[in-house]
């Protein structure tokens, strides 16, 4: 069984200037309200108040990557919180479902520039998902919401204070590199017609 996650260092974060969301989905809603309890109490203890985080709710799991999207190109958050629940049954559904919205929460992430977090429960039985929602493993809300809050502050900590990364004179970053960007295919290119 996974244990806690590492405690972090409270993040430096400059509340009265960040503003963060929840994207809680609604299926297993009553384990989920318990990691969103988490994530507000993470967010409070940090000092961020309750009337700069938004909470938005989502029918399940699958759809928070989606959700997630379109509030990070809002531009109004420095930070996205994705909670929810997977418990597995007697199909596979489970696994497409979680494996899907990890893979679109990373791509928000990366694709936007905003930290997005991971604050998804998987689990075998309903039991391991309540002692992953304040039970004797933690709170994933909790653990996703100090991932936000680090993150947002480590960003801020890098970009200059006209918000643009900090780059050389020639356009590279510190290491002489260019900065990191995500990938797309140039138009009209052809696809593969195998498996996905």
């Amino acid at each position: 069984m996974a244990g806690r996650a590492p405690k972090l260092r409270r993040a430096a974060v400059r509340p009265a200037s960040l503003r963060f969301a929840i994207v809680a989905a609604r299926f297993n809603e009553r384990i989920t309200q318990r990691l969103v309890s988490g994530a507000r109490e993470a967010f409070q203890s940090a000092g961020v108040g309750a009337d700069a985080v938004e909470l938005h709710w989502v029918p399940g799991s699958f759809e928070l990557p989606q959700a997630a999207n379109h509030l990070a190109r809002t531009g109004r958050f420095a930070g996205i919180v994705c909670v929810g629940v997977v418990i597995r049954g007697q199909t596979p559904h489970f696994e497409h479902v979680a494996r899907e919205a990890a893979a679109g929460i990373r791509h928000v992430a990366l694709a936007t520039g905003i930290p997005t977090t991971f604050g998804l429960i998987t689990a075998l039985t309903e039991e391991q998902a309540w002692a992953r929602a304040g039970g004797d493993v933690g709170n994933r809300g909790e653990e996703a919401a100090e991932a936000a809050l680090h993150m947002a502050d480590w960003i801020r900590s890098i970009q200059g204070k006209d918000g643009r990364n900090r780059t050389s004179r020639n356009g590279t970053g510190r290491a002489g590199r260019s900065p990191a960007r995500v990938s797309q295919a140039p138009r009209g290119a052809s696809r593969s017609h195998g498996s996905r």
